[in-house]
């Protein structure tokens, strides 16, 4: 017997030594795959080379790179405008680049990131280098870009698709009905549109209004832009929209002048081949994004300019869940991140990029409060990305400048709050509650019954009391009386264009304008840009990622199709508190 257990306990030991061993392995692996993937090679393109930009997949201001996302299966692919840009004004100085080859794909993107990237193809062309765009199919944010070019292809049997802009809501009293669940509203704006759907059947006439307002701002300025650089007129681009000429043969663009040809693939490599001077038999060298941006640049002197990311939903922290793998958060780690700016002496300015629709009121005042701290010892500039809304625009207001593009939705200076009533459904199923409290308002909030009158006057006081505070925040950053900010605010969202006309922002521009605006305020001539993350650590970014990306693969294989809507339903249950969050979304053109 007791060698039985000398023996069991030998091969225990093995086991657990050889699993260590595994284990340590396996770390080492992972340390020094990382390692290599985070160490690129510098980058010098060669002489007769084109930037190839492929415009599809998604944009965001930064794409964050999950550790070991190949090795799990193919991810959604993601643009970062960031790089986008910096490669573009890379190759514009850079004499070896010859020209851009856009290769137009299923783009999706918000019009102000497409404004962005069309920008500085603009300052690109100023270069006398060529733009040659090309796509089998145009989505309209595709086209928006590519029609800068000065040589716009389509593929004999594809689609140039512009075909407007438009706003869907989806409106619930009549389901609530039947499965028994009404909806408690407190708000303070009278265009707030974020309660509509759960309390109307159609947008309000107030809400209608401000839609119809900014998408026709925002299309006015996309096909402007178009029509500019396509040499067309309105009546023409009018007239190929209305007609659903998107959907007639491609020729019709080509008798629109909206693209110049029909080309297959091979015949449009041919022509930048001609372009570049590149031998019919030789390849072409293509240079992309990812390479560009690890170009050898000279080294950036003197003090510092720091430019923190803020993109996404305003809440306490990201969860790690399957369901928020992908998802971007601003949460109180920004506020500590803007402390250490505010202290660390070789920053001398900072850019807060703001790309948010809002999100918790209690986050968004205390990143509030460290940009107004900020501010007293140096200078703060807020570029806006695609949205700057509601605690987006909380959270910026207190900047020295701030600067947005014309697209930009921002404004929304309103709060809301809503809470379940489900007595009906629980009926309906049988199910009933029981309640012991302490205190008067100790079950405040329970939706198994309905509010009390004196309950539903606490939360709108409370909502009113946090407007209140907005409206101050938002007078004190900008100089204006409070009543004019009640007057442009309640709720009611504005375009960058808009915003500016109304005192809300200073400058439209990007990221490059408000940097020069940091640099002005500082008074600095010679300067270095340091970007800020507000990620974890390198392991546990590494350890958490992976994790989540597995759990994310199972989810996404047992529920199919249903993934997304699950875990919008997740996100929205996360959400506690009141709310300062933009009402809806911008499709994506």
């Amino acid at each position: 017997m007791k060698q039985f257990f000398k023996t069991v306990f030998a091969s225990v030991l093995g086991v657990l030594i050889a699993s260590g061993i595994l284990i340590l392995g396996f770390i080492f692996f992972l340390v020094g795959l990382t390692t290599s993937l985070g160490k690129e090679p510098a980058y010098l393109p060669e002489n007769n080379s084109i930037l190839k930009i492929s415009l599809k997949g998604s944009v965001s201001d930064r794409v964050e790179q999950h550790p070991l996302a190949a090795l799990l299966g193919e991810r959604e692919e993601q643009l970062a405008l960031t790089d986008v840009v910096k490669a573009i004004r890379l190759a514009r100085d850079n004499n070896n680049i010859k020209g851009i080859y856009l290769q137009a794909g299923n783009l999706s993107a918000v019009p102000a990131s497409l404004e962005a990237i069309r920008r500085a193809l603009q300052e690109f062309k100023a270069s006398n280098k060529f733009i040659l765009a090309y796509g089998d199919s145009y989505t309209q944010g595709a086209y928006y870009v590519c029609s800068v070019a000065d040589s716009v292809f389509l593929n004999p049997q594809g689609n140039l698709l512009l075909m407007g802009m438009a706003s869907q809501g989806v409106f619930y009293p009549g389901l609530a009905e039947k499965v028994g669940v009404e909806f408690y509203i407190f708000k303070a704006g009278t265009y707030k549109g974020a309660v509509e759907p759960f309390y109307l059947k159609k947008y309000s006439d107030a809400n209608r209004k401000q839609i119809s307002s900014f998408i026709n701002n925002i299309w006015g300025n996309i096909t402007t832009a178009i029509r500019q650089d396509r040499g067309v007129s309105a009546e023409s681009l009018d007239q190929f929209i209305n007609e659903g000429k998107a959907f007639a043969d491609a020729s019709e663009a080509v008798n629109y002048r909206l693209v110049d040809g029909l080309r297959y693939l091979p015949e449009v490599e041919e022509t930048l081949k001609q372009l570049t001077g590149t031998g019919k038999k030789e390849k072409l060298k293509v240079a992309t994004v990812d390479k560009m941006i690890h170009m050898p640049q000279g080294k950036q002197r003197g003090d510092q300019i720091a430019v923190l990311y803020a993109e996404g939903v305003i809440t306490e922290a990201k969860n790690s869940s399957a369901w928020g793998l992908d998802e971007k958060v601003i949460s109180e780690k920004v506020a500590a991140e803007l402390v250490k700016l505010k202290e660390d002496e070789k920053t001398k300015a900072v850019v807060f990029r703001v790309n948010s629709p809002g999100g918790s009121a209690y986050i968004s005042d205390q990143i509030w409060k460290e940009v107004a701290e900020l501010r007293k010892v140096k200078p703060i500039v807020v570029s806006m990305g695609d949205y700057a809304a509601s605690g987006g625009y909380y959270i910026a207001c207190a900047a020295n400048r701030i600067v947005a593009e014309p697209t930009t939705l921002t404004g929304s200076i309103g709060v809301y709050g809503i809470i379940p009533n489900v007595t009906g459904l629980f009926d309906k199923v049988g199910l009933s509650t029981d309640m012991v409290k302490t205190n008067t308002y100790a079950d405040l909030g329970d939706i198994s019954r309905p509010m009390r009158e004196d309950e539903k006057a606490l939360i709108q006081a409370s909502v009113d009391r946090t407007y209140d505070t907005f409206l101050s925040r938002c007078a004190e950053g900008r100089g204006m009386e409070k009543s004019r900010i009640d007057t442009i605010g309640q709720g009611r969202v504005w375009t960058g264009e808009q915003a500016l006309a109304h005192g809300l922002v200073d400058k439209l521009g990007g990221m490059d304008m408000a940097i020069a605006e940091a640099a002005e305020l500082a008074g600095l001539h010679t300067y270095a840009i340091k970007e800020v993350s507000t990620q974890k650590d390198f392991f546990s970014e590494l350890f958490e990622n992976t994790f989540n990306e597995v759990q994310a693969r199972i989810a996404k294989k047992f529920v199919g199709e249903e993934y997304d809507l699950l875990r919008s339903m997740y996100q929205v249950r996360k959400k506690t508190g009141i709310q300062t969050i933009l009402p809806f979304e911008i499709q994506p053109l």
